[in-house]
């Protein structure tokens, strides 16, 4: 069973978890915007002492690999690339919607266990009832400023019905996408709360948050298939360019 540190700082929530075999067991987490240089190593050590694992004992580091906050990428990029250099272990990435995704799945499941909730009947009761939950669809938002947002569409299956893609958000913004039968469009992440009332009423908003335990899956996919980065040459995925601008805040 793989150890893995999954490190998740693509929006304003810092987070971390450890993993064995495919299971959480640690999750350390930050809200604290725009902190993320001095909480991710912070974090890391916390989880480490938590589950008492040695860095020298991790089998690979995992990094949410955008898109998302430009500072923030790079910062979680920077710790998990300088800890698989020092420890001479692989790197994982996973895409930061994705993830988001995969958390939301878990958010229908006590179990964290979608397919299984899905077929159990699960998702009937609760805050997030669905109907028809097989012909929903997920769409996972990351604020980009402004009315724009970074989105990709899933089904229950985690299965893409689009590629990551900005959009400017508008009201014909993912008129496309119709879900079959009683199915919903699901909206969540930073970016779709200003978005809930410009796609109303065709998307619901639901309230999940990006964390590490939504690597954990991928992570370990990945680790047994030996699907790893390149350490030294990998970036992450931006998306679009970083515009350099001036402050208007007074330094002197």
């Amino acid at each position: 069973m793989a150890l893995i540190l999954c490190i998740e700082t693509s929006t304003d929530i810092c987070s971390v978890a450890i993993a064995r075999g495919g299971r959480v067991v640690a999750l350390c987490e930050s809200a604290a915007a725009r902190d993320h240089a001095r909480s991710l190593g912070p974090l890391v050590d916390r989880a480490l002492r938590e589950t008492g694992v040695a860095p020298a004992a991790l089998d690979a580091v995992t990094v949410s690999k955008g898109p998302g906050s430009y500072t923030g990428l790079r910062i979680g990029v920077s710790l998990a690339k300088g800890m698989c250099y020092a420890l001479n272990i692989p790197l994982i990435g996973v895409g930061s919607l994705r993830s988001l995704a995969r958390v939301a799945l878990e958010k229908f499941s006590e179990e964290g266990g979608a397919q299984r909730a899905l077929a159990e009947g699960a998702f009937s009761e609760g805050p997030f009832a669905l109907p028809d939950p097989e012909h929903s669809l997920l769409c996972p938002m990351i604020d980009a400023r402004r009315m724009e947002v970074y989105a990709q569409i899933f089904d229950w299956r985690l299965e893409p019905f689009s590629p990551v893609e900005a959009h400017i958000i508008d009201t014909e913004s993912f008129s496309q996408f119709r879900p079959h039968g009683d199915g919903e469009f699901l909206i969540f992440g930073d970016g779709a709360l200003k978005c809930a009332s410009t796609l109303a009423p065709r998307a619901r908003y639901i309230d999940v948050k990006p964390s590490a335990s939504g690597l954990v899956a991928d992570a370990e996919v990945a680790f047994e298939a030996g699907r790893f980065e390149d350490t030294a040459y990998f970036e992450p995925f931006y998306l679009k360019d970083f515009v350099v601008t001036t402050t208007r805040k007074k330094l002197f």
